[in-house]
């Protein structure tokens, strides 16, 4: 076959369409104006990679030449990439929403060649199916409607449209109250699963942001409920199917409650996000568990998403071969081979093995013979039944995972999207910063400081302006807010555990930046494009945080900081004007914007900033990263040399007392008389 246009794309998602026989376009400004000129609507598919519906459908309908043939012939076909263009991704998500109530991927949207609208659904199979219309059905219907009632499908579309503007548009500018962080915590509560760990029901997400908050509510309120809410789920977690215990590295998501089917894709962000709320719970409690599988999930990511040059790819693929899952899964005879006979005794006990399979074939709804490893059974219940020690037990179950390791790293891997995204690798040098901190292993700081180092060489335009994807050796699309804002998050973390003071002048000019690019200065709050960006229907704003934080909560939660490290208070300024335009969304509904109130919180509650003028640096910055390896959100570090003087002027009159390392301790930029003594300061810190 010939391919179509997607085979010059850089996209992965968009070359695996590129033989499709729908003549797809990327998106781009010759699908309109063909649209216009042959006076016909618009089909957008919008998916990615690694996704396992996304493949389900094309191979049920993208790749059938009875739908091509009624797509090229009445429509524009055009496919997009959600990981390269968010900004269309999120509009018409937002359409989907306010038609059926409910989202996801992949997006199939039906509009007028104005980007307008009028029709919004998910997966669509090809037939028609338990009640169901099918696209073949729908796009029939479509094509009828656009001949006989054009009318009518402007209507829609125009109504959505304008629903959309308003959704950009409301801002209920009023104070944020306190009072709203403890209401997100009993919202919280009452979603949690006591049995099983996570919130709400099945499908079950890992939601790290959820633990990330309660982390801070329990360090600061010393409510237990709110630590066990998330080192109960984190633990379910990691000892469920939706962790792999093989290889390290979480999946995307549970299909049921019990944490144990997962939906097989691996992507960037979750395994950030998680590394940064087990860090959380590791600094809090010491677990070892804990650091486990921090340093697992770190050696997958090292191991199958690293590229040559530093960054890290974004996603592997939920299919092998064009089947789910397959190569995580396990027949009984083949672990059987695989292992002596003691070992096998341990894993059919540990891991809830069996002939029939714990995998369910979803569409005829039964088992497959094929088992999921999960921990069924707990090794110190398995070391009484065996009647042998538990440390045994585990030396056994370790030597299990490495055969089983090596004779998977033998089959068929799983297509690895190689795109490089810049939003995710900053959240990952964030997560990676502040595991060094809390575990001490090097090999963090060093994968942190190649990353960021790439993103800061590679992603940015001969403007100065910052890139979202690179792929191909070029990087490309313009970055969107939550590019700018992981990355300066990024920065700042990163110059925590370095105090090399680059990092942080390079947050400062990339806040700037976010500024002057992307601030609404009518309403407050950041946009998610910039003003140089393409307009798909509307500049939009988002607040909300599922699973990965908004652009706008980040930023606030960069200004606080950020205003406090710098002592420039135009910044916190900012902060309370981006509360203020989005208070009425998160006073409605506060546990749906979690991080929004990580930021507020810091902001409310206050900081405590240490500036440190040192005298003996090797020892001076082993005890800042000792300091920083208790939990302790609040505390902001600044060491005071020719570097930061030069682009924080408030630290030079900061004077050496005794030609000793001296301290100056500060709550809320309020600062105390300098001490040289390091126990003066460890008091202040964790009074």
């Amino acid at each position: 076959m010939k391919p179509n246009r997607l085979i010059n794309e850089k996209s992965p998602y968009l070359r695996q369409h590129a033989y499709n026989p729908v003549d797809w376009y990327p998106w781009c400004k010759e699908a309109f104006s063909k649209a216009l000129e042959q006076d016909k609507p618009i089909f957008l598919s919008i998916g990615y990679s690694t996704c396992h519906w996304c493949h389900v459908m094309e191979k049920e309908c993208f790749e059938d030449h009875e739908i091509a043939d009624i797509l090229n012939k009445n429509f524009i076909s055009i496919k997009v990439d959600r990981e390269e263009r968010p900004d269309i991704d999120n509009i018409y998500m937002k359409a989907c929403y306010l038609f059926n109530q409910r989202g996801g991927w992949p997006l199939t949207v039906i509009m007028t060649p104005h980007k307008k609208p009028f029709f919004v659904d998910t997966y669509i199979p090809k037939d028609d199916r338990y009640g169901r219309l099918g696209l073949k059905s729908i796009l029939l219907k479509i094509v009828e409607i656009w001949k006989k009632e054009r009318k009518r499908i402007f209507e829609i579309s125009d109504s959505i449209a304008e629903a959309l503007t308003h959704i950009k548009s409301k801002v209920e500018d009023k104070e944020l109250s306190k009072e709203l962080i403890e209401k997100a915590y009993y919202e919280l509560k009452e979603q949690f699963d006591k049995d099983f760990g996570g919130f709400g029901l099945a499908p079950k997400f890992p939601m790290p942001l959820n633990m990330i908050f309660l982390h801070r509510f329990y360090h600061r309120n010393k409510i237990k409920d709110a630590l066990e809410m998330s080192t109960k789920t984190l633990e379910s977690m990691a000892k469920g199917g939706i962790y792999d215990q093989i290889g390290g590295g979480f999946h995307r998501y549970s299909t049921d409650s019990y944490w144990i089917v997962p939906h097989f894709e691996k992507m960037l962000h979750d395994n950030a996000l998680l590394i940064m709320a087990y860090t959380e719970a590791y600094a809090i409690t010491k677990d070892s568990f804990f650091k486990k599988i921090i340093e697992d999930t770190v050696s997958f990511l090292e191991r199958e998403m690293l590229s040559p040059k530093g960054g890290f790819y974004s996603a592997l693929d939920a299919d092998t071969e064009g089947k789910e899952g397959e190569f995580y899964l396990w027949r009984l005879d083949e672990i059987r081979e695989i292992l002596n006979d003691k070992e096998f005794l341990v894993a059919e006990l540990a891991f809830g093995i069996s002939d029939e399979g714990n995998f369910f074939d979803e569409v005829k709804r039964t088992k497959t013979g094929k088992n999921i490893i999960y921990f069924a059974k707990d090794p110190k219940k398995i070391a009484d039944e065996l009647r042998i020690s538990a440390e045994e037990v585990e030396n056994i179950i370790d030597r299990i995972k490495i055969k089983l390791f090596n004779v998977r790293e033998g089959r068929v891997k799983p297509f690895r999207d190689e795109k490089i995204l810049t939003d995710w690798n900053s959240l990952l040098v964030a997560a990676l910063s502040r595991a060094y901190l809390v575990i001490e292993d090097d090999r963090l700081i060093r994968l942190a400081k190649e990353c960021l180092d790439f993103i800061l060489k590679n992603m940015f335009d001969s403007e100065g302006r910052l890139l979202h994807v690179y792929k191909d050796e070029e990087a490309s699309v313009f970055a969107y807010l939550e590019d700018y804002a992981y990355l300066i998050w990024a920065l700042i973390d990163y110059y925590l555990c370095s105090f090399d003071a680059y990092y942080l002048r390079e947050s400062i000019r990339l806040l700037e930046d976010v500024i002057s690019y992307f601030w609404d200065f009518e309403r407050g709050g950041f946009y998610q494009t910039a003003h140089y960006s393409e307009i798909v229907i509307s500049r939009n704003k988002e607040i909300y945080d599922g699973v990965l934080p908004s652009g706008n909560s980040v930023m606030a939660y960069n200004l606080v900081r950020l205003s406090r490290l710098v002592q420039e208070s135009k910044y916190e300024d900012l902060a309370n004007s981006l509360f203020r335009a989005f208070s009425g969304e998160i006073s409605r509904h506060p546990s749906a914007y979690l991080f929004s109130l990580v930021a507020f919180e810091l902001m409310t509650y206050g900081t405590k900033e240490i500036i440190v003028i040192p005298l003996s640096w090797k020892e001076d910055l082993e005890f800042l990263r000792k300091l920083q390896k208790n939990f302790l959100p609040e505390l902001l570090i600044i060491v005071k040399n020719s570097d930061t003087e030069s682009f924080i002027p408030n630290i030079r009159e900061k004077d050496i007392i005794n030609e000793k390392t001296t301290y100056y301790f500060c709550l809320n930029r309020s600062c105390q008389r300098p001490t040289n003594d390091k126990n003066q300061i460890l008091s202040l810190i964790f009074s």
